[in-house]
């Protein structure tokens, strides 16, 4: 099959067996060949750029350099690729995370019989794919009225302000707390949604709607 009518795919996750697993699942599909494997996220920064892959499927769960720090940087070295996230994690605030670095997929391990060759068909043609369980926490929040990123209701508030420009001393005389309190709090929200600037804090307030 000519490259023109084939999604290549590079392979990364640091046990063998699973990549072997996953390359015999894949190379069973009519249009998807396996074009490289590695074993962590630097490897597999490489050889997505080498082989010009489309896609690149990625484990969370590697030595060395991790991998969701790798997800903005697959844009720059091989412009032209998606990461679909392949992982045995579960927890919605990590899901949201990938997603916001850049993943346009997320699959669990436990479901890739059923969905891997599905979600890289739908990311391919531009498109994303959640697993079910996973796309279902992570709207439930927004659904069920409640904060995001599995913040507290009181750092959903300190989080509104902070995005609204104020400062801690200000914060603490609305909500009647400590200025430590307020130090706390956004120690909190910071590891929960894992940025460090008031920048990024006031992205993501915008983009869950909260000012």
């Amino acid at each position: 099959m000519d490259k023109q009518s084939r999604t290549a795919v590079v392979l990364a996750d640091d046990h063998i067996v699973v990549r072997r697993g996953l390359r015999m699942l894949l190379e069973q599909a009519p249009g998807l060949a396996v074009v490289g494997e590695a074993g962590d996220a630097r490897s597999a920064l490489d050889a997505t750029a080498a082989e010009r892959a489309d896609i690149l499927v990625l484990d969370l769960n590697m030595p060395g350099e991790p991998p969701l720090e790798t997800l903005p940087r697959v844009a720059e070295s091989a412009p032209g690729a998606a990461v679909v996230v392949l992982t045995m994690e579960r927890d919605p605030a990590l899901a949201r995370r990938a997603l916001e670095l850049g993943a346009k997929g997320y699959v669990l391990k436990e479901a890739v019989d059923e969905e891997l060759v599905a979600a890289i068909r739908a990311v391919a043609a531009g498109g994303t794919h959640v697993s079910p369980a996973i796309a279902r926490a992570i709207a439930r929040p927004a659904r069920d009225g409640g904060p995001p990123g599995d913040l507290t209701e009181r750092e959903t508030q300190v989080l509104r302000l902070i995005a609204l420009g104020h400062t801690n001393a200000e914060i603490a005389a609305k909500l009647t707390i400590s200025i430590r309190t307020v130090e706390t709090h956004r120690k909190h929200i910071q590891q929960k949604l894992s940025v460090s600037t008031r920048p990024e804090l006031v992205r993501y307030a915008l983009e869950h709607e909260l000012i």
